[in-house]
């Protein structure tokens, strides 16, 4: 990785300059008494050490859009200089307009689709080496510009030889022998931090890297996580997996059904195409929930380049295509029953239960600020029930302009959690950017679509730990209610809603009446 060391020698001009966190001042070390946070920073593992360098710059400018411009280009040429893992971190960063700067979240995202591309005489060695023919054999036309570049892969549009039009996944060649040196660099990285900042402790960090890169750079290990999320979601009619060609993909080859659509996040591309923003952000909701709280098998990199949208040919219905399969966190089932607990009474404003499930989950005595990362909430808004009201315009700034000042609590508390934990957040990072840029975050309809799950999931684990009738009867009984209790609760704030409507446009026809 010869241009690594230049490029990186660069993060010195971003200059960083932090101040000591405040948080200490508001007694989060001290177990007699509950901590106050005024913000809910959902910061995920991979942001952390880019998040640290780039957000901050001097203090007195920092909110200046020219730094944190400048600032953004610089870090976008450092990803793409090092692609791989540093592309990854950067496309995450990219997809956080609920938490970074505007200036960061609209030049990183460009990584999510148009990161760096490998030359055609690369495609086609790759081609080669893997499928044993040229392209000419194998399709009667192959795009040369790809519909897209992301960190490990590139994508081609296609046709067989049998008419059929595909999407074809080429890795980029010499990602699988850089991987291990971005490995490296990134432990070096860590230790180089750790000497900065001696409250930071990154190296699991690495360790999860070296866990995960190399099931995404086998693509058959994505194609088979495609065909079971799509057998697993199969009732979801709006979810659509492309379909994988066996016969023509490997490790390094990847071929799909074509399938066209606009990224998740692009709110004109639905108002054109007259897709509802409420009803995809709802959907999308359900797909995760039943995904996390159900199965336990999570699709961990929903970034806008990973899910498209469209209307389907022949009903015209709004459907989601879900791309990318190569990082799923498998839950053991002990850590899912504990985070749908922890869920349901998040939702349900249950706070001596929420640090019951936050502590079994590795938070211990930060567990006020564990709550806010997983709802990105502050604490008052947990308190007051995070169904209650949406995130207020200076809640939504605190989040972004202090979150930074919580980085060595976050730090720490991800040191304990489990494992499983660290891509839950990264995923949770994701679909909250997508709801920022949609404008549907922490709708109340969203909460109640995961409880459902959360009622679903707690009943059916009960009901494999019993072998009397009556107590399955009973559960089911339970189960229904709950679910009832809960369509209820959402046909009131349905009816409240719609009255609101027409007071409103009563009030409206009161004061402009229409001319005669």
């Amino acid at each position: 990785m010869p241009q690594s060391p230049l490029k990186l020698f660069k993060i010195a001009n971003l200059k960083p300059a932090y101040p000591a966190s405040p948080i200490l001042s508001h007694g989060i070390h001290n177990k007699s008494s509950h901590p106050h946070f005024p913000l809910a920073p959902c910061v995920s593992w991979p942001t952390l050490v880019l998040l640290r360098v780039a957000l901050h710059g001097m203090p007195s400018l920092l909110r200046q859009g020219t730094v944190h411009l400048r600032s953004a280009r610089r870090l976008c040429e450092l990803c793409c200089a090092n692609r791989g893992t540093f592309i990854k971190v950067g496309q995450h960063l990219g997809a956080l307009d609920y938490l970074l700067p505007e200036e960061y979240t609209s030049t990183l995202k460009v990584l999510h689709s148009q990161a760096p591309q490998s030359s055609m005489q690369d495609v086609r060695q790759v081609i080669r080496e893997d499928l044993g023919k040229e392209i000419h054999d194998l399709f009667v036309s192959f795009d040369d510009t790809p519909l897209g570049a992301a960190s490990l892969a590139q994508v081609h549009k296609a046709v067989l030889r049998d008419g059929r039009t595909v999407a074809v996944k080429v890795q980029h060649p010499k990602v699988q022998a850089q991987s291990s040196k971005d490995i490296l660099l990134m432990e070096v990285l860590v230790l180089a931090v750790k000497q900065l900042f001696p409250e930071f402790e990154f190296m699991w960090l690495v360790d999860e890297a070296k866990k995960n890169l190399p099931l995404e750079l086998d693509f058959l290990n994505e194609g088979r996580n495609a065909e079971k999320v799509a057998q697993m979601l199969k009732h979801f009619d709006f979810l659509k997996v492309p379909r994988i060609y066996w016969d023509l993909s490997t490790k390094r080859v990847l071929l799909m059904e074509f399938v066209d659509g606009g990224q998740v996040n692009d709110r004109d591309y639905m108002e054109r195409n007259k897709i509802d923003v409420n009803e995809i952000s709802r959907n999308l909701g359900k797909m995760y929930s039943e995904m996390i709280f159900v199965n336990g098998f999570v699709h961990c990199d929903p970034h806008p380049g990973n899910v498209l949208v469209r209307k389907r040919p022949g009903t015209g219905e709004a459907e989601i295509i879900l791309l990318d399969h190569g990082l799923y966190q498998v839950l053991t089932e002990e850590f899912r029953l504990d985070y749908c607990h922890l869920w349901q009474s998040l939702i349900w404003t249950d706070m001596k239960r929420v640090k019951k499930y936050s502590q079994r989950l590795g938070a211990g005595d930060l567990y006020p600020l564990f709550a806010c990362m997983l709802t990105a909430r502050s604490w008052d808004a947990v308190n007051r029930g995070i169904g209650q009201a949406p995130v207020t315009a200076t809640e939504d700034s605190e989040i972004r302009n202090n979150a930074a000042n919580y980085l060595p609590q976050i730090s720490q508390l991800l040191s304990h959690v489990p494992r499983q934990m660290l891509l839950i957040f990264k995923t949770n990072d994701l679909l909250r950017g997508i709801e920022a840029a949609l404008g549907t975050r922490a709708s109340a309809s969203s909460f109640l679509n995961m409880s459902r799950c959360c009622i679903r999931a707690l009943a059916a684990h009960k009901k494999r730990n019993t072998c009397s009738f009556f107590r399955r009867t009973q559960i089911s009984f339970s189960e229904t209610l709950s679910l009832w209790q809960i369509n209820l609760h959402e046909l009131v704030l349905r009816v409240k809603g719609l009255r609101l409507a027409s007071w409103v446009l009563a009030l409206l026809c009161w004061l402009l009446p229409a001319p005669h």
